[in-house]
């Protein structure tokens, strides 16, 4: 199986979680790593690129840190333009259909914070419905969620465990829909 991460993090390089997270799952041979602000700084997306590295993995991986309970703007934009009628969707449109989509997103405050009771008072899936609904109209299987919660409190041991959690989960050719965080 073959996994394409689509990150879509302004400042990578200044990141604590998403980083960690890219550079644990660089290390495996069968997942490819696309910085999407990188490579789209003018946000001039190349369409035809990005459906490509579609049509070349399994399993897409969209991850991002989660601001203000959304996608960062890029992503947004990736959707509205790469999701196109007649690929995607539509008559013809079937390039998603066999794939399986996986968010994972970071957070800066706890998982507690994420719950009915929290401060949020939602969950970070019932934040992501959304993307669940993307996924099901272009037929791709939606994988449940990764989140990795509170990553100002967290220390570079346990950043670094997280990471391999992540990578276990994102990589495994029989993840279910259940949570893994």
């Amino acid at each position: 199986m073959k996994t394409l991460v689509l990150v879509f993090h302004p400042n990578l390089s200044e990141s604590r979680g998403n980083l960690r997270l890219v550079e644990e799952i660089k290390k495996h041979p069968n997942a490819t790593v696309h910085n999407v602000y990188e490579a789209y700084s003018d946000e001039k997306i190349d369409i035809q690129k990005e459906q490509q590295l579609v049509e070349e993995h399994d399993r897409i991986v969209l991850q991002f840190p989660f601001y203000w309970y959304s996608a960062p703007p890029l992503l947004k934009k990736w959707l509205e333009e790469v999701i196109t009628y007649g690929w995607a969707y539509g008559t013809e449109g079937d390039a998603f259909h066999d794939k399986e989509i996986l968010v994972a997103v970071t957070t800066r405050v706890d998982e507690e914070d994420y719950t009915p009771e929290g401060d949020v008072s939602f969950t970070v899936s019932e934040l992501l419905r959304p993307l669940e609904a993307t996924s099901n109209f272009v037929g791709a299987r939606y994988l449940a969620p990764f989140a990795l919660h509170g990553v100002e409190h967290k220390s570079d041991e346990q950043l670094a465990e997280i990471a391999k959690e992540y990578v276990t989960y994102a990589l495994n050719s029989k993840s279910t829909l259940e949570s893994v965080r």
